[in-house]
């Protein structure tokens, strides 16, 4: 699977993307964003305020029951705010 990083979740993250192996347990959405933060702690701390990060599957905006398979590609993005 393909994560891609947008905002201040790319600065967060230290990069623009990741490469990843789901395990077989973490089949939608929700599960890996879960999942995601137990993988250490670039992804404990980049992935803090999740809850407020929109995602996309494929390039489809995704709720957290939505499939996820290795070889989609799963965008993370903030919410972006202007003045």
């Amino acid at each position: 699977m393909k994560l891609k990083y947008y905002a201040w979740m790319r600065d967060r993250m230290g990069c623009h993307s990741d490469d990843i192996v789901l395990p077989r347990e973490i089949d939608n959405v929700g599960r890996l964003l879960n999942w995601l933060p137990t993988q250490g702690e670039r992804f404990r701390q980049g992935l803090e305020y999740v809850d407020v990060v929109l995602v996309q599957v494929n390039g489809q905006h995704a709720h957290r029951d939505h499939p996820v398979h290795d070889d989609d590609e799963v965008a993370l993005v903030p919410p972006i705010a202007g003045g």
